[in-house]
């Protein structure tokens, strides 16, 4: 059985962390910042864990299972 591939577009948009999480960007970050407030720009910022319902694709994908 050949090595399973890491899918590049996934491991550009998904990290993970020491303890095995799995963090994502904020959405809606790109474009249209003047009618955002500073602090909504300021929590773009963060990253997030991903759904329970995504982890099992996104693991997959990025040749964690």
């Amino acid at each position: 059985m050949p090595k399973m591939k890491t899918h590049r577009g996934t491991a550009k948009r998904f990290r993970v962390t020491g303890s095995g999480k799995i963090m994502r960007a904020k959405a809606f970050k790109s474009h249209i910042m003047t009618k955002k407030s500073p602090k909504r720009e300021r929590n773009f910022r963060h990253e997030t864990e991903i759904a329970e319902a995504d982890a099992k694709v996104v693991k997959r994908n990025l040749g964690l299972r």
